[in-house]
């Protein structure tokens, strides 16, 4: 049996969460000075862009644990780590604290259609109940890039950390903006596109690269490793390897998602075709694990329950 050791939250086994009990938040509520979102919050990652958020919670982490998920579609990957997401909200209880998304690619006014800003607000937060001034968008045209960067590491720095960070990755590993080659221990900052990514990005602008912006602001690969907690959703056959690299193979900053292999607490959620470059042994270990992934999202609380 393996070692189990009770922490004054919760009991935690080595290499399985079991549960921490009694979580308790230092804020409450939600309403308009909650909630938060997509991305690396306390939140979920809708599309291209994530953000994040620090609650300080009464609680610590004693074991590293590292969990595969793996559901059949994207649709129901995407399901479950919503359900995971909401769950999280709740137990957290999220009050005054501030919220941030990142990525905003540089030399877009917030007004245009394919701006991070524009994606966040028709795409999330008009749709919920938050106050503007709780979300925080690295801003892409200020006068000073390096300030604004700075910034923002202080503003997550005063908002007591980020709890859990939501994100996804490109097809060459690279979580956030950073690319291939990223230090991984990075911190907030301006970074060239690689063209794999300028590529990708395309669609979005009729197809034209001279619209593209070939530098962004983004967190940095040890801004994220900072948070408590870290979601990685990775779908579709075209991300397979680098699900691969992130699961099976070491750590390699030509990969950077794999930095998270070492991280204290981190989820990966993922559909069948994510999973086709990965061993055999692998999938069916970590699908073995279902019945303990499932109890994290099943029951599903209400916000009733949570007060």
């Amino acid at each position: 049996m393996r070692r189990i050791r009770w922490t004054r939250r919760g009991l935690l086994c080595a290499g399985v969460y079991i549960r921490v009990l009694r979580l308790r938040a230092t804020r409450a509520g939600w309403g308009r000075s909650g909630l938060l979102g997509v991305g690396c919050f306390s939140c979920s990652s809708v599309g291209r862009a994530s953000g994040s958020t620090g609650l300080n919670l009464s609680w610590k982490l004693c074991v590293t644990i590292m969990r595969l998920v793996i559901l059949d579609n994207y649709d129901l990957a995407s399901e479950w780590a919503a359900k995971y997401i909401c769950n999280r909200i709740i137990q957290f209880r999220p009050g005054q604290d501030r919220y941030f998304t990142l990525g905003l690619p540089t030399g877009l006014p917030r007004n245009h259609p394919e701006s991070y800003h524009s994606y966040m607000w028709n795409n999330f937060f008009k749709h919920i109940d938050i106050d503007p001034n709780n979300a925080h968008i690295l801003d892409g045209n200020a006068t000073d890039l390096q300030a604004e960067c700075d910034a923002f590491e202080k503003k997550i720095k005063e908002a007591g950390g980020i709890d859990l960070f939501v994100g996804g990755i490109g097809p060459d590993g690279h979580i956030a903006f950073n690319e291939p080659g990223s230090s991984l221990v990075s911190r907030t900052r301006l970074k060239t596109l690689a063209m794999d990514t300028i590529l990708a990005n395309a669609k979005y602008f009729d197809g034209d690269l001279s619209k593209v912006p070939t530098m962004a602001l983004t967190v940095g690969v040890g801004t994220v490793m900072d948070a408590r907690e870290v979601m990685i959703l990775i779908t579709g056959a075209h991300k397979a390897f680098a699900l691969y690299k992130a699961i099976e193979e070491g750590v390699n900053h030509m990969w950077t998602v794999s930095a998270f292999q070492q991280h204290p607490r981190t989820i990966f959620v993922c559909d069948e075709d994510a999973t086709l470059e990965l061993r055999v042994k692998t999938v069916k270990y970590f699908k073995g694990l279902m019945h303990v992934h499932n109890k994290l999202v099943d029951p599903l609380y209400s916000m009733k329950e949570g007060n």
